[in-house]
């Protein structure tokens, strides 16, 4: 056989579906199905790890049409924010880096003579957005994904910039735009507020804001070193500072009050705090040794040095609780080394199990440097275990007897109001925009926001989650709690592409405020194109998506025909809710919940989301794939590399939904063998000649009853989202019955069974491969079999007994080969003895009976001490009842048998020298072998 060209098969395909349109929706009189899937950022190239959910997203689409769906995935492209806009600045700028990277990018897809041109003219944002674009789309038609290209869109479109309006307007007539002062995550260079889309890793890695407590340490000058804590609860137990001495530290003015932080908290603050004025730049080792106050209890605390302080996390400056932190227990061991200094801990949280909790850990698990790694999970157990079962002990004043999952914002506020502590804001880790630049935390005074927490619409949001489908159903759960703690979010900033902010000019709305309802505009997006920009009113779009006005109005008002309007409304009306929103998990916090409240919000039940299902992220041989580290697979690449459906195929079967996939390339090539051999297993069989019921013989009916048993099993695996088992059983366990078939059969036969089901194997394969399967089906129909429906399984084939006949050879097979080995026999004869008419009688009579009952009512039917050692052994081999006739399977099948041993098979004969046939029972035949 010819070797397969994966590749031309593809392109023939993928050219053939073009050509048909075979993609593209329209209203029918079908049921429908809307399916999304997140729009791409159009700033660089996607690789293999962001094709795992737009494959799967395809399977979930072409498996819906094989229902019968009236089908609608669509797709467009997300532009609006500060990347593009950072990356074009960067280029400008000459920035070498940048350039380099981008250089790469375009090297993907053209020729070396192209680069700098290109390069060129991306110094223009617009310039960086379209080409992308245009590569992602010829990506994404690579890959063979069934989109409806005529609905695609980009988020700084004119039409698009109006619907983002109407939904901020109604958002406003909601109550929830507001402005007002607000933490926010924020780019100096920018001078702008930035959100998830803008920060480098920030779809995967989140950067919350995270409010620390700043507790005063009272130097004898009347300054205070700040140091900055997310356990207030723990300032009762602090034995000294820690602070960096090669770091630099200055003193703020705020208030009346004069600070000491690091010079990189200075700058923090300067954005969170009004009027607050630098001074005195000094080294961290200028404070060494100086005694301060804390100001709980009066006690005086040295000032101690430490290197592992990082000056750019929190103000630079970290009180040590030695008794409950590991790090600052064998920091403060080191220092006692040196003999400089007696400090001992101050324990202030009882915890069942522990005398002195960070002692005890860092001894039970062997921790005595400071450069231990492990010193991270050992503080981790620490904290868990004391935020579950830790009690605030004596020490603690007014806190006393207080469990520490109970105290949650007291001791911090007791210490506000005493002027002990203020607030202070910090990211969740370091982080830096797409450009580069260092976020940091601000307090806006005049910040736009969205408000999510009035009581009205958090319950909107939680009725709308709990009347969805969420696969994993995990995600459900964490979605309510997301509703629960979501709060307040900025929306607007005054740098970046974008959509207008309707209420204040110079503000852009941000890129993940104008992306949660989006879904709306795929249904009518190729017919808004036919209309002025101007006609897309917020009465315009009330008509459409809510069905506020009437169209004669409107048509006179807009200078729209009526019919026109109504057909846009009509196509809304058809394909709207979003029936699935297929994406990964680290939306939830963010997009998705998003998506959901302001469906909420805006649209009346009936026009709610109905399901969401995610799926966890790709890495490569065990890392997290990113340029820095060289592993990345652009998706481009995929059909050279490997072949798009051998792609699919890995991501099909790879892991479930919830678990990361794994992409090996030893893993590729053993799959790479697999889909070949189903391949050639189609080809060889598909010009076989048909075979008749009548001709059918047990083994026949054994492998049509599997193969068609597969299938069933698989259109409902697909149905509850179980891809991986779906393509698991068609691939890998239907070949596996194939091969033992043909270890009972010859090859002709083989063919002549699987091309009777080769059509309804092919059908239910196609949404994972696709090409191969068009390339096969088309052999035998003129049709396209993406556009097939399910078959009706010809079911009639699925025999439980003729299975279940099978497994029972296949158990006595082993049995007897067992038996050779222990005894080392090569045999003459093997006699086989089934079980009697009265074993079986009594086994019907037990088997459903509770093991204690079983012997007394087989008693009361055969009152013989045989009854007894028969029930033992019945329990003891635990075997499932199912009736068999087995003098009758073995009868048959003996010429098998006796080519399998090479021997004579003997079946209830008398001969039985060692008394075997007193240990058959039912389903488990007695073995004796003369050799």
């Amino acid at each position: 056989m010819t070797a397969i060209n994966f590749k031309q098969i593809e392109e023939k395909w993928q050219r053939g579906w073009a050509d048909a349109k075979a993609f593209e929706a329209e209203i029918s009189s079908a049921k429908k199905f809307f399916f999304t899937v997140p729009y791409p950022y159009t700033s660089g190239p996607l690789h293999i790890g962001h094709g795992r959910t737009y494959t799967l997203g395809d399977i979930i689409a072409r498996f819906k049409r094989l229902q019968g769906y009236n089908v609608l995935f669509p797709m467009a492209f997300h532009v609006t924010g500060t990347p593009i806009l950072a990356i074009a600045d960067s280029i400008a700028r000459g920035e070498e880096e940048v350039v380099a990277r981008f250089k790469d990018y375009i090297a993907i897809y053209e020729d070396a003579d192209k680069v700098d041109e290109l390069i060129n003219s991306f110094r223009s944002a617009e310039n960086v957005a379209n080409f992308f674009a245009a590569r992602i789309s010829a990506d994404f038609k690579r890959m063979g994904y069934s989109i409806d290209w005529r609905r695609k869109f980009n988020t700084t479109e004119p039409m698009y910039n109006k619907f983002i309006e109407w939904q901020f307007k109604k958002l406003y007539d909601k109550g929830v735009i507001k402005k007002g002062k607000y933490p926010i995550t924020y780019s100096i260079e920018d001078d702008s507020a930035v959100g998830e889309d803008d920060i480098e890793g920030g779809d995967t890695e989140k950067v919350a804001v995270i409010e620390h407590t700043a507790i005063k340490f009272k130097l004898a000058d009347g300054s205070c070193l700040i140091a900055a804590t997310l356990r207030p609860e723990t300032i009762f137990g602090v034995t000294n500072l820690w602070i960096n001495p090669a770091a630099s530290y200055v003193k703020l003015k705020v208030g009346d009050e004069t600070w000491v932080v690091s010079k990189e908290a200075a700058e923090k603050m300067g954005y969170q705090k009004d009027e607050i004025a630098v001074s005195d730049e000094t080294k961290g080792s200028v404070f060494v040794g100086k005694i301060v106050k804390e100001l709980v209890c009066g006690r005086e605390v040295p000032v101690l040095p430490a290197s592992f302080v990082d000056e750019d996390v929190g103000t630079g400056v970290v009180y040590s609780v030695p008794a409950h932190a590991p790090y600052d227990y064998i920091a403060l061991e080191d220092i006692k080394k040196s003999g400089s200094l007696e400090l001992e801990p101050i324990k202030i949280i009882d915890l069942e199990g522990y005398e002195l909790p960070a002692k005890e850990i860092c001894e039970r698990m062997g921790i005595e440097s400071q450069m231990d790694e492990r010193l991270e999970e050992a503080t981790k157990i620490i904290y868990k275990d004391e935020f579950y079962r830790g009690v605030l002990n004596e020490k603690c004043g007014d806190f006393a007897d207080v469990k520490i999952a109970d105290i949650k914002d007291e001791v911090k506020d007791w210490l506000k109001r005493e002027n002990i502590a203020d607030v202070f804001y910090e990211t969740s880790r370091k982080a830096v925009t797409r450009g580069g630049d260092k976020v940091i935390v601000a307090v806006l005074q005049d910040q736009w926001f969205i408000d999510y927490t009035p009581e009205w619409w958090k319950e909107l949001g939680h009725k709308l989650v709990e009347g969805m489908t969420f696969y994993p159903e995990k995600y459900k759960t964490y979605m309510h709690d997301i509703v629960d703690w979501l709060a307040f979010r900025p929306c607007a900033r005054k740098r970046g592409l974008g959509t207008q902010f309707p209420f204040e000019k110079g503000w852009i709305i941000e890129s993940l405020s104008d992306s949660t309802i989006y879904m709306a505009m795929y249904t009518i997006a190729h017919l808004l194109r036919q209309l002025p920009v101007d006609a897309l009113t917020e009465k315009f779009f009330d008509f459409v998506f809510l069905g506020i006005g009437d169209a004669q109005e409107l048509s006179n008002e807009l200078n729209v025909a009526a019919d026109v309007l109504n057909r846009i409304k009509d196509e809304f009306e058809y394909w709207y809710p979003n029936d699935l929103r297929h994406t990964a998990p680290p939306h939830l916090s963010n997009h998705l919940v998003f998506f959901l409240m302001h469906h909420a919000a805006i649209f009346p039940e009936s026009r709610w989301p109905r399901a969401i299902t995610l799926n966890e992220l790709m890495i490569r041989e065990g890392k997290k794939m990113s340029k820095s580290k060289g592993n990345v697979i652009p998706l481009a690449d995929v059909s050279e590399l490997y072949g798009v459906d051998l792609y699919r195929l890995y991501c099909a079967i790879n892991a479930d939904f919830a678990t990361v996939v794994n992409w090996r390339e030893q893993d590729t090539e053993a799959l790479r063998k697999k889909l070949n051999a189903v391949v050639e297993l189609f080809e060889d069989s598909i010009d076989a000649e048909s075979i008749n019921e009548a001709e059918l013989t047990h083994i026949d009916r054994w492998l049509l009853s599997r193969l068609y048993r597969r299938l069933r099993e698989s259109v409902e695996l697909f149905e509850a989202f179980r891809i991986r088992e779906a393509g698991i059983n068609m691939i890998f366990n239907a070949m596996n019955d194939i091969r033992y078939y043909e270890q009972r059969q010859d090859k002709d036969r083989r063919k002549r069974i699987v091309r009777a089901v080769i059509e309804e194997w092919l059908i239910v394969l196609s949404p994972i491969v696709p090409h191969v399967c068009e390339e096969i089906w088309h052999k035998l129909h003129e049709s396209f079999i993406s556009v097939q429906t399910l078959p009706v399984l010809n079911e009639a084939f699925i025999d439980d007994r003729v299975e279940r006949e099978e497994e029972y050879l296949v158990a006595l097979i082993s049995d007897i080969k067992e038996i050779l080995k222990v005894a080392r026999l090569e045999p003459t004869k093997i006699y086989v003895y089934t079980a009697e008419d009265w074993k079986w009688e009594l086994f019907r009579a037990i088997q459903d009976l509770p093991d204690k009952d079983k012997i007394r009512e087989a008693m009361k039917l055969r009152k013989d001490k045989s009854t007894v050692e028969f029930v033992k052994q019945v329990m003891k081999s635990k075997l499932d009842y199912f009736e068999l006739g087995e003098p009758e399977v073995i009868e048959r099948e003996k010429k098998y048998l006796a080519k399998e041993f090479g021997c004579e098979i003997g079946l209830n004969e008398e001969h039985d020298p060692k008394g075997k046939k007193r240990f058959a029972v039912p389903l488990k035949p007695a073995i004796f072998v003369d050799g």
